[in-house]
Formats: C-alpha cells, structure tokens, sequence
C-alpha cells in the first residue's frame, strides 16, 4: 500500500472524475489520501470529500500565497474533525515577490506572521506540520527549530536543500514527488539518499507535478508508483519495500 500523502483533491479539475480518480490510485496499491489545506475557499470542500470517502484525511492550513485571507477561526472550526490529520500547507515562499523593497519587507512579515500562528495552532491541537518552502529555505529553517512542535511534521515537496535535512532530528519528514523523475532533477537525486529512510514519504502534489512518463498531463494519486518506482532506482530497495516504509511512515507522522 502506498499513501498519497499530498494531493488536493479538493481541485476544480476533479469535480468530474474524483470517482475514478481515487479507484484508479486504489487499484495500483495507493489506498489512503490526505487533502492539503492551501485555500480557505476550497477547506469546506475537502471537510467534504473526506467525509465521503473513508480512504481521504485532511488537513487545515493557508498557502503563503494566501496569508492576506488567512483566518484562524476558519482553521479552528475543522481542525478538531475526527479526518482533520494536520496543519497546512503552510510555510513562506519568496519565489514571487514584487520588486519593491518596501512591498518585500511586508509580504515577507505577513508571510511569517501567518506561518507563526500556523505553527502554535499545530502545537496547540498537537497537529503535525505540512511545510511549503520556495525560495526561502533558511528562514523556514529558523522558524522551525525554534517553534516547531514534538509531532513535527512533512517538508511537502521537499526543495534538496541540504540544510533542512537537520530537522530530521525535529521528527520532521520529507515529502518526494514527481519532481524525483524529471530530467532535470539533478539536485533532489544527489540528496535523496541522505534523506533517513525513517522519514521518508511519497506524495503526488496532484493535479500539479506530473512525473515522467506523463508529463503535461493532469497529475492524479495514481501516479505515486513512479515516484516510488524512481526511489527503488536510486536506492536499490523493491518498491515493495519502499511502499511498505512511506506508508509505515506516513502512519507514524499523521496518525492514520
């Protein structure tokens, strides 16, 4: 069994199929779901879809690119929900600032002031962390060692900044996708095998990061095999294997 621990689900782009979508994953051995919380708009629709599919879990959280509509009361409304398994996707992400300074110095403060609260909203209801970091991985880095909970948590798709391998130690795992099988994925490959097998996880980011071979294509929780067919090339354990340590892991992290 594999667990998809990072898809959104609660995505336009499945209102069609999310039928076929999660029988398909089942078939190909991925049985469990856990729904990000990235968007205040979409929260109530993946309260929803995990209340109609006994395989899907949630968590509750604001994108960094959302902290202006960040809403604690929102988060807190959900979190106590018997599928509410974590908190996020938060984090900071410095990829898309404006150019000016002034405007730099103020997203990045409401960034990490929502971050914050994110993270003692997670200590308080003794929730693991789902970590978004883009461009921003020494301040993350920061923040987490000092704040950070003893449930800790995912590094969502994890960036192979050597760095952040520390906080292994903080009980926090790392999330591998479809990234692991692009072409250009240079520097994931070289640090994947520095990655503790005991924190290792996979996860899709579906509809988003499609791997090889389906690129361009919609991504879909499916597609966590060749995730996990990658890391048997790269590490030399059978997918079996591989399957049965993420899932152990997965279990271990959230509580599943």
């Amino acid at each position: 069994m594999i667990i998809d621990t990072h898809c959104h689900l609660d995505d336009n782009r499945y209102d069609e199929d999310i039928e076929e979508v999660i029988a398909r994953a089942i078939k190909n051995g991925v049985e469990k779901f856990i729904i990000p919380g990235a968007d205040p708009d979409t929260l109530k629709k993946a309260v929803s879809i995990s209340e109609k599919f006994d395989e899907v879990y949630f968590a509750v959280g604001i994108h960094p690119y959302d902290s202006v509509n960040y809403d604690r009361a929102l988060l807190e409304k959900y979190i106590i929900h018997p599928k509410c398994v974590a908190v996020g996707e938060c984090g900071l992400d410095y990829y898309r600032l404006p150019e000016d300074k002034e405007e730099v110095t103020a997203q990045k403060a409401l960034q990490k002031k929502v971050f914050l609260d994110q993270i003692d909203l997670a200590n308080v209801y003794e929730k693991p962390l789902i970590v978004h970091i883009r461009d921003a991985s020494h301040d993350c880095l920061e923040i987490l060692e000092a704040k950070a909970g003893e449930k800790g948590g995912v590094l969502h798709c994890y960036n192979a900044d050597h760095e952040l391998l520390k906080l292994s130690k903080y009980n926090f795992y790392f999330g591998i996708g479809g990234v692991l099988t692009f072409q250009n994925a240079r520097k994931l490959i070289e640090v994947y095998p520095k990655i503790p097998l005991d924190k290792l996880l996979i996860e899709t980011d579906a509809p988003y990061l499609t791997p090889h071979p389906h690129r361009g294509e919609r991504n879909e929780p499916s597609y966590c095999t060749f995730v996990a067919q990658k890391m048997t090339i790269l590490s030399d354990i059978p997918a079996e294997e591989i399957a049965d340590i993420t899932t152990r892991n997965a279990k271990r992290v959230f509580g599943i």
